[in-house]
């Protein structure tokens, strides 16, 4: 049997329609605008909370991003933990289940923050991070930021041109 055998019959009924490319893009919010929608639940306004994530996202500290927002470095943490952003707990794995242990009042508290090895500011950022969910949608809106600045930043043309090892 031939591939023109097996087309025999075969007949077009319907043709597609040209939809044009699709797009999902809101970048032309600002992320503080984007953020409102969930100031009522964080522990900053919306503002704080995009120059918090602006800093965060460029490489700065949680404490240089707290002081350029104008907030307490603890309370850009928390920011930073309800949007979605990982990485904000002072503590190792292992001190998180020591903190678990604690939370379930398996040991005093400061059995656990000694055994953590934490001072009690990390101890409560931690117990924060523990026991709050980042928001919901929130992750979206941060990592859409994230990758409208890396799109920014990152060289349109760099694959286009070549360098003095390539010639070698």
């Amino acid at each position: 049997m031939t591939l023109s055998d097996i087309a025999d019959g075969l007949e077009v009924t319907a043709e597609q329609r040209d939809r044009g490319v699709a797009s999902v893009d809101a970048t032309e919010d600002s992320l503080r605008e984007r953020l409102a929608e969930f100031a009522d639940d964080l522990p900053c306004d919306a503002t704080s909370a995009a120059e918090i994530v602006e800093a965060h996202t460029a490489g700065e500290s949680v404490g240089d991003g707290a002081h350029a927002a104008g907030v307490a470095p603890i309370t850009a943490a928390k920011t930073l933990h309800l949007l979605g952003c990982e990485g904000v707990s002072p503590l190792t794995p292992r001190a998180h289940e020591i903190l678990r242990d604690w939370l379930a009042a398996d040991l005093s508290r400061t059995e656990a923050r000694e055994l953590a090895g934490a001072n009690e500011t990390e101890f409560a950022l931690a117990a924060f991070v523990e026991t709050h969910e980042p928001l919901d949608g929130a992750r979206e809106v941060v990592s859409g930021f994230r990758t409208m600045c890396d799109d920014a930043s990152r060289d349109a043309l760099a694959d286009a041109r070549s360098t003095v090892t390539d010639l070698v």
